[in-house]
């Protein structure tokens, strides 16, 4: 299936920094947005993925508050987690930034300031609430009441989360201040700023009705917006964390945060490059797709893209994915009553992110909402991924291995490939689609077409070059097929097969002829039920974090060690080596299994940078290494040396060299 390669910049919703994501959030954006990236990577496209956290707005102050520390510091603290866990679910971000940072501040400031030269920004009263008991005027998320449309009894004064619809704080029944509870409010009028979203209207009409490969809900709730008649709604707050407004009249007051949240996506992509953005964001006929929750769609198709409009020569995002909730066992996922996956947990588990990537494309709220279920989280494992996906690759790799002299055997094929090229072609119409848990489906469509060839064909019996050619050929369009999905296990499959194919290029070739291959290790293991009762303890508990507890340890000192004579230093051999190889451990959270070569040899390395590093991250470098260390065996793997790597507080970087040098050279 040939398509022309086009540039396509991906973004996932940027989520808030003031607590833990959990399974929901994941699922809802994120691993979305990472797999559809992957996926236009693989057949070509010139596609960068951005992303990043929302810092701003009246969310973070209030959390801030409530755990007694800055916005500034609270932040910096739930960034750290929230680039653990992506780290840890492989998501393959170019550049996860944060909307505090200079470059977003700079850029916000500078769009805005186009907007209003252009004549889209108008002054308006605003009438805002004033908390008469915490002498302290109470901006969008600082004050809560009943819901006007749905009747919801904690709508925020920005938006209601269980009908989606914006609000005003004056429109909210039997309104409360957060901070205190207090119900003695008064609501005073100020001046304010306000996005004429009147005189965009028409253009965005227009816009949102050509858009017909949008998903239904995602174009319904856009024309609801549009059938309510659009209103100027206001752009500026009175708060002192935010982004300073530079317009006369204005300096006091900061960018409403929804007005300039998703700029952030402008302004990550300039800070990953900063001339190359430019083909993405001014470039006509460049792709840009937004992975969102439900809540985010009319910033989406509404908001965002008035926004753009008013600048004028911005790409307007060509679609909005717009996805559903995930709920927990029947219910919401919640950390109170500790009912959830939360993500904190899950390297605490004996399961890889892969198992995780699995489970949850299935659950991809694409059309409606869906649920998380530990049946059928065990049901999909052990019968789709392990009966059917893993058991194909092993099955036909260790009999190639065992009767075939460890090569796949020549041969031109049989029917069975145009069969599979067929499945092929609907891999990918799903994925151009967006539609990702078909693309998923189809995958393990193709897998089980292989299971029911090789059992027809029984080549245990018969030594049929042909079908043993066919399989272990499919063995290689799995495992590039399966990559945007599962990126460690399709990287397991082609180091098995001794593939070099890194795309899909030549995904329909049945190329592998008379070639070698290493020794079929087992993929996956089934879950038992026992298993799963670990699981259910282990990754339902809530984490109590202390930012000032983690600060205090963080700023400790350790303890000098002991002097010690030149002559013992002497003794140490340590080179510098070149990483070939990473890979996951099987059977250990935070360690990674590294083929590394110094010079006398190609040494296998368990080193703990799992988390830290993504597997392709490292290889190629040139790293530091202690080699006359004895060997020793960490969780089934020999270790033949010891990678040298800074640790600064929760963060682990391998040590390397400024420049090439050769492999084997000594560190004196």
């Amino acid at each position: 299936m040939k398509f022309k390669k086009e540039n396509r910049l991906i973004t996932a919703a940027l989520p808030y920094v003031n607590n833990v994501p959990h399974l929901g959030n994941i699922v809802g954006s994120h691993l979305p947005a990472d797999i559809f990236a992957r996926y236009c990577r693989l057949v070509g496209h010139n596609c960068v993925f951005v992303g990043g956290t929302d810092e701003h707005g009246t969310a973070t102050e209030v959390a801030a508050i409530q755990k007694n520390t800055t916005p500034q510091r609270l932040c910096d603290f739930y960034y750290k987690i929230h680039r653990e866990i992506y780290n840890w679910f492989n998501f393959s971000y170019d550049n996860f930034s944060r909307t505090s940072r200079g470059i977003h501040h700079k850029f916000t400031q500078s769009f805005f300031i186009k907007v209003y030269k252009n004549g889209f920004l108008k002054e308006d009263i605003l009438v805002l609430p004033f908390c008469k008991n915490c002498n302290r005027q109470l901006s969008d998320r600082y004050i809560e009441g009943k819901c006007p449309y749905c009747h919801y009894e904690n709508a925020r004064g920005d938006q209601c989360e269980k009908c989606s619809k914006l609000l005003d704080p004056a429109n909210l029944k039997n309104p409360k201040c957060v901070v205190c509870n207090s119900t003695d409010i008064e609501f005073k009028e100020e001046k304010h700023l306000f996005l004429d979203l009147t005189k965009l209207s028409t253009k965005l009409e227009r816009w949102i009705k050509s858009n017909k490969h949008w998903r239904p809900q995602v174009r319904n709730m856009a024309f609801a917006w549009l059938k309510e008649g659009l209103k100027p709604r206001c752009i500026t707050r009175n708060l002192k964390w935010g982004i300073k407004v530079p317009i006369k009249g204005y300096e006091d007051k900061v960018f409403y945060v929804w007005a300039e949240a998703a700029i952030g996506y402008i302004s990550a992509t300039k800070e990953w490059h900063n001339k190359k953005w430019k083909e993405f964001w001014l470039k006509k006929r460049s792709k840009i797709y937004h992975f969102i929750g439900k809540d985010n769609i009319p910033f989406h198709t509404i908001l965002f893209p008035a926004e753009l409009i008013a600048h004028k020569g911005y790409n307007l995002p060509y679609n909005v994915v717009g996805l559903q909730y995930l709920n927990f066992e029947g219910g919401k996922f919640s950390k109170s009553k500790e009912r959830g996956v939360f993500c904190e947990n899950l390297p605490n588990t004996n399961l890889s992110s892969d198992y995780w990537r699995f489970y949850l494309s299935f659950t991809i709220p694409e059309t409606g909402d869906t649920d998380f279920s530990w049946d059928e989280f065990k049901e999909r494992i052990n019968k789709e991924l392990v009966d059917n996906f893993g058991n194909f690759i092993n099955r036909v790799l260790k009999f190639t291995w065992n009767n075939f002299n460890k090569k796949i055997p020549l041969s031109k094929g049989d029917h069975f490939i145009n069969t599979a090229n067929k499945q092929i072609d609907k891999v990918i119409v799903a994925f151009e689609k967006v539609e990702l848990r078909k693309a998923m489906q189809e995958i393990l469509r193709l897998s089980d077409l292989g299971n029911k060839y090789f059992d027809k064909t029984k080549p245990w019996k018969t030594k049929d070059k042909t079908a043993v050619f066919n399989c272990a050929n499919l063995c290689k369009v799995l495992g590039l097929l399966i990559n945007p999905f599962l990126p460690a296990t399709s990287e397991k499959i082609l180091k098995m097969l001794n593939c070099s194919e890194s795309n899909w290029d030549n995904i329909k070739r049945f190329n592998l002829k008379n070639h070698k291959i290493n020794e079929p290790e087992i993929l996956f293991h089934k879950i038992e039920d026992c298993q799963i009762e670990e699981l259910k303890q282990k990754t339902s508990k809530v984490t109590k974090y202390s930012i000032e507890q983690t600060e205090t340890i963080k700023n400790t000192q350790t303890k000098p060690k002991p002097m010690i004579k030149y002559e013992e230093f002497q003794k140490l051999e340590i080179k510098v080596g070149k990483i070939k190889s990473a890979k996951e451990h099987p059977n250990a959270d935070k360690l990674l299994i590294l083929e590394v070569d110094t010079g006398d040899k190609l040494r296998q390395i368990v080193a703990g940078l799992k988390g830290h590093y993504k597997p392709e991250e490292l290889k190629g470098k040139e790293v530091i290494v202690l080699t006359n260390l004895e060997p020793r065996d960490l969780r089934g793997f020999k270790s033949e040396g010891m990678l040298l790597a800074a640790i600064d507080g929760n963060k682990v970087v391998a040590l390397t060299v400024d420049k090439d040098v050769k492999a084997g050279s000594e560190i004196k």
